[in-house]
């Protein structure tokens, strides 16, 4: 039974050079390692090189000069030779018994696709900035395997391609840039019936550097997360009207309810506050859904970019 592991990367050195280290040191050696190098100047090829001569499987280096999420996913996905194939982010650093938990819970479970749980490390954790960025990129879910209504994004999780009958590019390269690319490739596997799992002892850590904790960031990224409901019911394959206007009036409502709460609580909950404000800016996302409002996150050349291409939408 074949595993790989996919690590898109994009001028994210050290974090690509922790992540690689984490795989390296599983319990469950996977069959291959798949680096994705999304840079065009290849920055990822010496520390692919350096992993290939001390590593105990294949080092499979990819070079994607195209810049753009959807295009560095898709590259590693088709450079993939296992029937498993698991996402891990150039920022996530996998615990020890992270890849033989998913592929456990996916054999227990019965289930093609699971996800496991991400803890956010940020700096200042305690000021507003960095819970808003704890709230946005960790994962929490139930304290033992279980099945999930709905799938998360695509770092930390774990797929059985042999489950499902896929394109030659599953990542839609229309969201190269604004990111949700996960969320469309979920939507298509479960329109081929999938069922999602959770799998508690699969821990991985997100690094959440400095770039992604300035409010500009931190407020596009609840935007864009909220926008992803709506979208996700416009896509021109599979048009639902009714589930864009149940989405309009939610965003509709959670702005109206949470954006005067977010301003209410500051001063007695900050905790409360940061997490109304996030769900405010959320519901702004499912109302202003329309294309052109998104957000570019990936394939750009400034510090944030670089910062967040190779993650998932979190």
């Amino acid at each position: 039974m074949s595993i790989s592991v996919m690590i898109p990367t994009f001028r994210r050195p050290e974090g690509l050079r922790v992540a690689v280290q984490s795989v390296l040191a599983q319990s469950h050696r996977p069959d291959e390692i798949i680096i994705v190098d999304n840079s065009p100047e290849a920055s990822a090829r010496a520390i692919a090189a350096n992993t290939s001569a001390v590593a105990r499987c294949p080092v499979v280096y990819v070079h994607e000069p195209r810049p753009g999420v959807s295009n560095a996913r898709n590259a590693g996905f088709a450079a993939a030779s296992g029937r498993y194939l698991a996402f891990l982010d150039d920022d996530e650093i996998a615990c020890v018994d992270w890849l033989g938990a998913l592929l456990n819970t996916a054999q227990t479970l019965d289930v093609p696709v699971v996800f496991g749980p991400l803890r956010a490390e940020v700096n200042a954790p305690a000021s507003l900035p960095g819970q808003l960025a704890t709230r946005l990129y960790s994962r929490a879910g139930p304290a033992s395997d279980a099945l999930l209504d709905e799938p998360f994004g695509s770092g930390n999780s774990l797929i059985d391609r042999d489950a499902f009958d896929l394109p030659d590019q599953p990542f839609d390269p229309a969201l190269n840039q604004i990111g949700g690319e996960d969320d469309a490739f979920f939507a298509l596997l479960a329109a081929q019936g999938a069922r999602f799992g959770w799998s508690a002892r699969a821990k991985a850590v997100e690094v959440v550097g400095e770039a992604r904790t300035n409010w500009s960031h931190l407020l596009s990224r609840s935007f864009a997360f909220g926008q992803g409901a709506t979208q996700n019911c416009a896509r021109p394959d599979a048009v639902n009207r009714a589930g864009i206007v149940f989405w309009m009036a939610v965003g509709l409502a959670q702005m109206l309810v949470f954006a005067p709460l977010a301003l209410l609580s500051l001063p007695v909950r900050r905790t409360l506050s940061v997490k109304a404000l996030d769900k405010a800016v959320q519901g702004a996302g499912k109302l202003f859904w329309f294309s052109g409002l998104e957000p570019k996150f990936y394939g750009q050349t400034g510090a944030a970019a670089a910062q967040d291409a190779g993650s998932a939408a979190a």
